[in-house]
This record gives structure tokens, sequence and C-alpha cells, in this order.
């Protein structure tokens, strides 16, 4: 006698948090499989793949894990990666608040672990049907974004049984995430001397990828304007810069860095830098931003560099990830968690061999 076995579905929903990933470590062994899956991205180096292959395997990876490895370890926290320890706080709170209903709450890496096809593999196994995808990324961009629908949609290729997938739009202008921004920017300078000049720093993209219709600097500057009326700075005194290029093409402008010498140089002894990009604290924020860029606001002249912190679980962000998500689930939300129960259903009967 055998009988036919399905998967325990139900109609619970599930909601998979998107970030962009982290290292296991902070070593150089461990930097290079996570860069190499990085820089392998075809959404995130747009190159000739043969003449990339060569120059990714034969001088990157050979050369700048161990700088990498470096930056990571002076941010690295004693439990890990500071990145995935706010995820998984973020991930922790909104379990609290959707618990009552019955939706699960997982987060994936589009790189590193976890990673995404884990967090989709435990949302399926906990019998979700119905998984909305909501990127960590409120600007839109073919390197963030839809990188990481490839990475969903390409998993869910393997399924027999695939869950019916919404995927949240980008929220670069919603009045949650504004809020949100300046909630934490005006707490932050509330507690510091008022700074000259405040940068809001994104991470840039080459030009090339503007050029051919990438909407991200677009999301950028309407996420700026959104917030600079809420800010509690003359309006005047707040820029908007970009940060993290890599490698000799032209990327978005201002630059931060070169912003931030410059600054020095004519005078302003304090600045602050917030990075309305990145909606929890990471290498590029508390190293680049912090570290690097403090360093190199003082050696220009400056006195101080006040860093504003991500969102990370600030209790206003997710009070607006709750409802954000909750408009996203949309009619998912009001239902009930129904289990599949077909009495007609191979799986529900022995069959004789």
């Amino acid at each position: 006698m055998s009988s036919f076995g399905c998967a325990n579905r139900s109609d619970k929903a599930g909601v998979l948090l998107a970030q962009l990933g982290t290292p296991a470590e902070p070593t150089a062994r461990a930097l290079r499989p996570y860069l190499k899956q990085f820089l392998s991205d075809r959404r995130v180096v747009e190159a000739n793949r043969a003449l990339w292959w060569v120059i990714l395997n034969g001088i990157i990876l050979r050369t700048r894990p161990k700088r990498s490895a470096a930056l990571y370890k002076r941010i690295w926290q004693e439990e890990g990666s500071p990145l995935l320890l706010i995820s998984n706080r973020q991930r922790d709170r909104l379990r609290e608040r959707f618990r009552s209903q019955g939706i699960e709450v997982e987060v994936g890496m589009r790189y590193g672990s976890p990673s995404l096809e884990e967090g989709l593999d435990r949302l399926i196994a906990a019998g979700c049907a119905r998984i909305l995808l909501f990127p960590m990324y409120p600007q839109y961009s073919a390197s963030t974004s839809a990188s990481s629908y490839d990475a969903v949609f390409m998993h869910l290729l393997k399924q027999r049984w695939v869950p019916t997938l919404r995927v949240a739009e980008p929220y670069y202008r919603n009045s949650e995430y504004i809020d949100s921004l300046a909630a934490v920017i005006n707490e932050t300078l509330a507690k510091a001397e008022t700074p000259q000049k405040l940068l809001l720093s994104y991470h840039g993209v080459p030009e090339a990828y503007v050029r051919k219709g990438d909407p991200y600097c677009c999301h950028c500057s309407e996420t700026t304007q959104a917030l600079i009326s809420k800010i509690n700075l003359p309006s005047e005194n707040v820029m908007q810069t970009y940060q993290s290029r890599f490698g000799k093409d032209p990327w978005l402008t201002p630059y931060t860095d070169v912003t931030i010498e410059e600054l020095g140089r004519s005078g302003f002894e304090r600045i602050a830098v917030a990075a309305p990009g990145f909606t929890a604290d990471c290498l590029e924020t508390l190293d680049e931003l912090g570290n690097e860029g403090g360093h190199a606001f003082k050696e220009a002249g400056g006195k101080e560099l006040i860093l504003i912190p991500c969102l990370n679980d600030h209790r206003r962000w997710i009070d607006a990830m709750e409802r954000m998500i909750i408009t996203e689930l949309g009619s998912w939300y009001d239902q009930a968690d129904v289990a599949s129960n077909c009495i007609t259903c191979p799986a529900s009967i022995a069959v004789q061999s």
C-alpha cells in the first residue's frame, strides 16, 4: 500500500523582507564568495561578460576580499553583522505585530545568508500559499530591486506548487516612510549642536544605468523633496549626494566623499549625514560615512561629522512597515488561515499499489 503526499498548504500569508546582503564573517575567506556572488550579478555589473570574468577572477577577487574584510572588522559586533542583526530585529518586531493574524515574516539576503531562496523555503514550509515580497530598498533600481525579483522568480520556477506572489511597490515617496525618516533625523539633530549642512547620501549607480532607463535617481530626488520640508533645518542647508562608487566609469553626482572634503576645506565645522536609501545600518553607513567620512572631514579642516542612524528598528519605522505591509497584503490580510483539506485529494486517501 502506498499513498501520495502533497504540501501542507493553507491560505496563510507570508512576508519576505528582502535585504541586499552581508558576508558570514569579517574575513577574506568569507568575503571572497560573497563578493563573487555580488559582482557576478548581471544586474549589478553590466559589462562584457567574458572581459568582466577575467577582471573579477583575475584581479578583484585576488585583492579586494582582504581589504573589504578589514573594513567589516571595524563595524562587526560580537553577535555578528550589523545589517543581519538589525534585519532580524525588524523581522522579530513585525512577527510580534502579525502573530495574531497568523502572518509569517522572514528575512532573505540577495547575497550571502540567509538567502532569499532560504527565506522563501521557510515561508512555504510554514504553509504560506500567499507571499508578499517586501524589498528593503525604498528607491527602485535594477541593481537592487530587480535583482531581488530575479532571485525570487527563478527560485519559484523550481516549485511544483508555486505560491501566489505579490511585490510591494517602491515606497520612495510613501508618507509612512518619509515621516519615519524625518522622525529619526530630527531626533538625532535635537541631541546635537545644529549642523551647518545636512547631506542626504544615497547609494550611487553608474550614469549609464540611468541613461538606459533606470528611474533610481528620480526616486532619490523625490525622496529628498518629500523629506526636506519635514527636517528641522533650513532647506538651503540640505544637500543630496551619492556614495559608494566603484570602478572608473562616471556615477551619479555629486559624490558624497568629495562633498564632505570640500565642506571641510570651505570652513564648515559641523555637518550631519543621513542615508535615506538604507533602511538598516551596514558597512556603507557605519564605516564609509561614519568612519571614513568623519575622518576625511576632520582631515579637511572640519570638526565634527554627525552620523544619523538609519531607520533600523525605530518604533516609528516598525509602525510604518506594519501599515505599509497591511496595505500591500490587501485582501489577504483579512482572509482567515484556512487549511487545505480536500477529501478527494489523493494525498488524503490510501491507494492500493
